[in-house]
C-alpha cells in the first residue's frame, strides 16, 4: 500500500507521553505546550520507517477503521486515492467532500472532515503536481498511492469536524496528518483548539522528499479545530522548492488521520 520514497535515512523518532507541562522546548518538536495531557507522536524518514509510528498511533486513536456513519469508536482516515477524477488534478475540490450530510451520497463522503473556505481553492494532484511545475515531479513523493493534497493560495489549511453524516458539529480526541517534503525546520507545524482554547502547536521534523508525521492524541480534550502549516511558500508556476534552487520551503499533504467524531 506504501511506496518507499527517496528518503532513506531515518531522521527523528520521537514519542513522548506530555502531561501537564507549561511549555517545552523546540529540541522537543513543540512549539508551544499549554497545560494539557497529550501523546505526541513525531516521526520523519521514509514511508517504512513512518508506517511503525503510524501504527501505533492508529491503536491509541481507535484500532478499528470505521467506513459508515454511525460508529462509537475506532477512527477515520482520508488519504485522498478514492477521489473521483472530476474533482483531481484540478482547483476544484470541495471543501466539504468528506463531511457529506448528503443521505443520497456514499458513505465514503461521510467521514466528519471539513475544510474551512478562506477564498481560495483545494487540489488533490496524482501528478506529484507537476501540472502545476515540472519541477515537482522530483520532488514530491506520495505516502499511499497515487494522490497528494494541498490548498492553493494559503499555506493554512483549517480543519473542523462534524458527526460523520450530519451536519451536527463535533470533536476528536487525536489528530495526525502525514507530510511531503518538508525541508526547513520550524515552518511545518499542526495548532490543535478547544474552541477559541490553544492546545499546542507540534511542528514537523524535516525531511527533504520525505515524510514527517505529526499526531497528537489528547486524552481528557476536545479538539474541534485544528490549523495546519505547510511549508513557507505556495506552489505555482515557476515557484521552485529550496532543493531545486529556489527561496522556499514547499510542502504538501498526504494522509490526515484521526479519532471518531462526537458530538459536542
Amino acid at each position: 500500500m506504501y511506496q518507499s520514497s527517496k528518503f532513506k535515512k531515518v531522521v527523528l523518532s520521537f514519542t513522548v507521553v506530555a502531561g501537564l507541562f507549561a511549555s517545552c522546548d523546540k529540541k522537543d518538536n513543540v512549539i508551544e505546550e499549554p497545560p494539557v495531557q497529550s501523546t505526541v507522536f513525531s516521526v520523519a524518514g521514509d514511508s517504512a520507517f513512518i508506517v511503525s509510528k503510524l501504527v501505533d498511533f492508529r491503536n491509541v486513536i481507535g484500532a478499528t477503521l470505521n467506513a459508515a456513519p454511525g460508529a462509537v469508536g475506532g477512527r477515520r482516515e482520508v488519504n485522498w486515492d478514492a477521489v473521483p477524477v472530476s474533482f483531481t488534478n484540478s482547483n476544484n475540490f470541495p471543501f466539504d467532500f468528506f463531511g457529506s450530510s448528503d443521505p443520497a451520497l456514499a458513505n465514503g463522503r461521510k467521514r466528519g472532515l471539513i475544510m474551512t473556505n478562506t477564498g481560495t481553492s483545494f487540489r488533490v494532484d496524482s501528478t506529484d503536481f507537476s501540472d502545476i511545475d515540472a519541477s515537482y515531479a522530483s520532488q514530491f513523493e506520495v505516502f499511499s498511492k497515487k494522490r497528494l493534497f494541498t490548498y492553493l493560495g494559503n499555506i493554512i489549511t483549517e480543519v473542523t469536524f462534524k458527526v460523520p453524516g450530519t451536519n451536527t458539529d463535533a470533536f476528536v480526541n487525536g489528530f495526525g496528518v502525514i507530510f511531503s517534503d518538508v525541508d526547513v525546520a520550524n515552518t511545518t507545524t499542526v495548532q490543535y483548539y478547544n474552541g477559541s482554547k490553544s492546545l499546542g502547536t507540534y511542528k514537523a521534523t524535516p525531511a527533504p522528499q520525505g515524510f514527517s508525521l505529526v499526531a497528537v492524541h489528547f486524552p481528557t480534550e476536545k479538539v474541534t479545530r485544528i490549523t495546519i502549516t505547510s511549508g513557507n511558500g505556495l506552489l505555482a508556476t515557476g515557484t521552485k522548492d529550496i532543493t531545486n534552487g529556489g527561496t522556499k520551503d514547499l510542502v504538501v499533504m498526504d494522509d490526515f488521520l484521526y479519532s471518531e467524531p462526537k458530538a459536542q
